[in-house]
């Protein structure tokens, strides 16, 4: 492994971030000045953002400890066009007010490992909009156009990729290399931001960023720093459950169902998630990837703590590892597995088992439930389900007024008639 003179690239290439950088010799320098002042844009295309983004943010946080300065770019304009990376198709046109929403519903985020603040090396957040939604549309094209080549751009892997496939690509898509290009001047101009990062698949958008600056005259270098998309050691693209993606906001998945998340991480990739999703020291981390055998689930506990608890603090991330504690260990409900409202009257009724377990989210329809009571696969109250037809009443209904609905042995969901 290389060995750098910043504390930040040493730090990145330690835990694993590292995939491609413009100019690592320059940057390396500018670094160790603490003179590295590095951004990521976020787009506000949901409320909130996702695994991911967590990645980023970890660069952000590394930039920040090694005495450089991060910055936080929400996309409050480029949202507005889309940007067609990896995508075979467009994304949805979103309104102003869904935009603005999201961008406020994903601001608090940010906090949790960022410090803001005034001092030299404190983060700064700033949004896209506050340029882009005022430039005219003739000066755009003859002021920054110009330095674009249509070939180029053609050439682009988010381009190029949808045209190898005959999926249409919109002009407003098209455009979108351009504003983010432009992102990266602009922040040169206003912020003295030297630095793009955000993961491999942007490697051609920094990279338009990084040549713009020089055509358009700007005295300093600029910087492009990528990392590796995350996949499973199986292969898997990470951050997708039964339940849909890995939020980082709470309200959309729960510190416990992110507790969980990590815990049931392949004993592959405890170690090298060790490194890039906490900030545990890395001799400690080399201790946990040591352990062998059933040891290495205490591994993933303690992964699912330190991550839990770097996002949502520590006593959600304590609470959350007695919860999974005393559900998977001593079989008892632990106060923090999700729960689901229910009206009484369909107990009272007789609600399907199948049913109750699509409406909490366990399985996605009918045919998956019956498929995993084939198998074996669901609980009621930690009894097996065994009859296709079997309906919740009453009788269900524990003494602390919840139904208790597993499927297989580590996703539970409380249900609560009301």
């Amino acid at each position: 492994m290389a060995t750098y003179k910043s504390d930040f690239l040493n730090i990145l290439a330690e835990r694993g971030f590292l995939h491609q950088c413009s100019d690592f010799v320059a940057l390396d320098a500018l670094a160790a000045k603490g003179k590295a002042v590095g951004y990521v844009g976020y787009d506000c295309t949901a409320p909130s953002l996702h695994i991911g983004n967590f990645l980023t943010m970890m660069m952000l946080h590394w930039l920040q400890q090694s005495g450089n300065k991060p910055i936080t770019l929400m996309g409050g304009g480029t949202t507005r066009v889309g940007d067609p990376s990896g995508k075979d198709e467009a994304r949805a046109i979103r309104s102003i007010e869904e935009i603005d929403a999201n961008k406020a519903s994903i601001r608090g985020v940010f906090a949790r490992v960022l410090k803001f603040g005034d001092s030299a090396t404190d983060a700064v957040m700033i949004d896209n909009a506050d340029w882009l939604t005022k430039l005219n549309w003739i000066e755009m094209l003859r002021d920054v156009g110009k330095h674009f080549s249509v070939n180029r751009m053609l050439a682009m892997d988010s381009v190029k990729l949808r045209l190898e496939r005959e999926h249409e690509m919109s002009f407003i898509e098209f455009n979108y290399m351009i504003c983010q290009a432009y992102d990266f001047v602009e922040l040169a101009k206003r912020l003295g931001c030297n630095l793009q990062m955000g993961g491999s698949d942007q490697w051609g958008n920094i990279i338009q960023g990084v040549d713009l600056g020089r055509r358009m005259g700007l005295s300093d270098p600029l910087f492009a720093l990528t990392t590796p998309l995350l996949t499973t050691s199986s292969g898997a693209k990470m951050g997708k459950t039964v339940a849909g993606a890995v939020w980082l906001n709470e309200d959309q998945f729960s510190p416990y169902d992110f507790w969980q998340y990590w815990r049931n991480t392949e004993d592959g990739d405890v170690a090298r998630f060790l490194k890039l999703f906490t900030i545990l020291p890395l001799d400690e981390i080399a201790k946990l990837a040591a352990l062998q055998g059933a040891e290495i689930n205490e591994a993933k506990k303690v992964l699912a703590t330190e991550a839990t608890a770097l996002l949502h603090g520590r006593p959600k991330a304590d609470a959350a590892a007695a919860s999974a504690q005393k559900t998977f260990e001593q079989g008892g409900i632990g106060g923090e597995l999700p729960i689901i409202e229910v009206p009484r009257a369909d107990i009272d009724n007789e609600l399907s088992v199948v049913a109750a377990f699509v409406t909490a989210g366990l399985v996605k329809s009918n045919g998956e439930a019956r498929r995993q009571i084939q198998g074996g696969g669901l609980r009621v109250n930690d009894a097996q389900v065994a009859d296709e037809k079997a309906k919740l009443t009453g009788k269900d209904i524990s003494t602390d007024g919840i139904i208790k609905l597993s499927l297989g042995k580590k996703k539970h969901v409380l249900i609560r008639p009301v």
